[in-house]
């Protein structure tokens, strides 16, 4: 029996550079040494990434970066920027001078990128939540202030009908834990209470776009992978990431609506984008939302 198709939704949905094989083989080298680069003592204080697993590095103008270099069975040369740094990957055939040059050709691309990924880890760290009573979070784009108090229901109330004071987030969820309550208990108790929002608020927005897109949706499974939002198989079962309860409802409408809609169209083709936008039609805003919004590191 033939398996179902499955696609995924990234995280970082960004697509990766596809450098241009080279046409002549050269004699491998083995030996990993410092590429040159121009002369420290021309630079002042050069802005640096380094990668943790460094093994080579370059100056890229007034940039030093330091990147993790590999081998691989692969047919040209490949870049990877993630949040640790500049990965490279080339071909046993491809020389190390080889290697050089195609880092000096993607300069602009990989200093952009590592740019953008040392300013995103910043954001995330900026986001990082302290777990104790008067903690704050974001649920369904407001913030909400942790109470800790044990006459409240264990499982967690939220309370919408204070009146904030001005500059004050409106919403306080009412966890029924001690004062003396551990950081890890705070921060397990507030992630529960999340999946079983999500739980059902998926579920009602499933079941509101499902009918206009004419497909049926039949399982509805919570992630919490680091890497995707969701993903839609071709049986009908769809997996969403909880952590999309920090994000405002319509950023939550266009990846339920981006799932379904792999649902009838199983690609990233110009069918799909067509499928999406008849009921999401601003789905490349809320898809930039998406990868920009800096959310708590759980």
């Amino acid at each position: 029996m033939q398996s179902p198709f499955q696609l995924f939704l990234d995280l970082f949905d960004e697509p990766k550079p596809t450098p241009k094989p080279k046409s002549a083989p050269q004699v491998p080298t083995d030996e990993l040494v410092s590429s040159p680069g121009e002369p420290f003592d021309q630079v002042l204080s050069p802005q640096a990434f380094r990668h943790p697993d460094a093994n080579r590095e370059v100056l890229l103008g007034t940039v030093l970066v330091a990147y993790e270099f590999r081998r691989a069975k692969r047919k040209n040369i490949g870049f990877t920027v993630g949040a640790e740094g500049l990965v490279v990957s080339a071909p046993r055939w491809v020389t190390l001078g080889e290697v050089d040059r195609a880092v000096r050709e993607k300069k602009r691309w990989i200093v952009t990128k590592l740019e953008a990924a040392r300013e995103r880890h910043d954001r995330l760290e900026a986001a990082r939540i302290d777990w104790k009573d008067g903690a704050t979070f974001p649920y369904l784009g407001e913030t909400v202030i942790v109470v800790l108090d044990p006459r409240n229901d264990a499982g967690g109330v939220l309370n919408t009908d204070g009146q904030a004071l001005p500059g004050m987030p409106r919403l306080t969820l009412h966890l029924g834990l001690p004062q003396t309550a551990q950081p890890a208990q705070i921060r397990d108790a507030v992630q529960a209470w999340l999946m079983r929002q999500a739980k059902r608020l998926f579920a009602e927005r499933l079941d509101h776009y499902a009918p206009q897109l004419k497909v049926q949706w039949r399982k509805l499974t919570l992630s919490s992978a680091g890497t995707l939002w969701g993903t839609a198989h071709s049986d009908g079962s769809i997996r969403l990431n909880w952590r999309l309860v920090h994000f405002g409802l319509p950023v939550i409408d266009y990846v339920v609506a981006h799932e379904l809609s792999h649902l009838r169209v199983m690609d990233h083709s110009p069918r799909f984008w067509e499928t999406v936008g008849t009921v999401v039609p601003n789905y490349s805003e809320l898809r930039s939302k998406l990868k920009d919004e800096a959310i708590p590191a759980w």
